[in-house]
């Protein structure tokens, strides 16, 4: 890597692998659009912290060995597309809410607290479980790396990475949540709640078919 021209083209391409659709995106518009932006807030928080763990497994190798293996790769992908299965069918469940902003079964009334930790807990493991952002991250990195790089430069495309995830997902997250007032409406989260469960659940079909 050298000078902050490299460093600016990487921070570029992290925030558009970032931005690129997929079901990080669909968990954080969810609650943010239901829960509110704290809550959006934190499912962005864990998005970037599966992230950060995302990178370091990139950075020590372990990525590497992930993507060059179709067995390992496999099986992260399975594991994947069976927690993203869950989650659609959470969502699903979630469509029969009724009542203006009443629990259901599928979803029980938690504190503002609870739910930020739950939204952090679904983004960390929803991203730590796609293979796909692994072998992104091991394809991207050597186009900024080279043999003389040092563990700072390292550590600089890390943090960039993590920050662009982060930012992205934050504006995602507030702005999704400045439309909270509509989801009140039992309709509106009723369609949501269809719509995200659909697209989890095709994404972890997809996800299970991947080579």
């Amino acid at each position: 890597m050298t000078g902050a021209g490299a460093v600016g083209s990487y921070a570029v391409v992290a925030l558009l692998g970032a931005m690129s659709p997929g079901p990080d995106f669909a968990l954080v518009s969810r609650f943010a659009a239901l829960r509110g932006r704290r809550v959006g807030l934190g499912a962005s928080a864990g998005v970037a912290a599966g992230m950060a763990v995302n990178t370091l497994a990139a950075v020590f190798g372990v990525g590497a060995v992930v993507a060059a293996s179709p067995t390992l790769f496999k099986a992260v992908a399975i594991v994947g597309a069976v927690y993203l299965f869950y989650l659609g069918v959470r969502s699903l469940l979630a469509a029969r809410e009724s009542g203006v902003g009443s629990p259901t079964a599928a979803e029980p009334a938690v504190s503002a607290t609870e739910s930020s930790a739950m939204a952090f807990r679904q983004g960390l493991i929803t991203n730590v479980l796609n293979p796909k952002s692994v072998v992104f991250l091991v394809a991207l990195l050597p186009q900024f790396l080279t043999d003389r790089s040092t563990w700072l430069d390292k550590t600089v495309l890390g943090v960039i990475t993590v920050l662009a995830v982060l930012l992205w997902f934050s504006v995602v997250a507030l702005a999704v949540g400045a439309l909270q007032a509509v989801f009140r409406k039992p309709a509106a989260r009723r369609v949501l709640n269809i719509a995200t469960g659909l697209v989890l659940i095709s994404l972890g079909v997809i996800l299970f078919l991947v080579e």
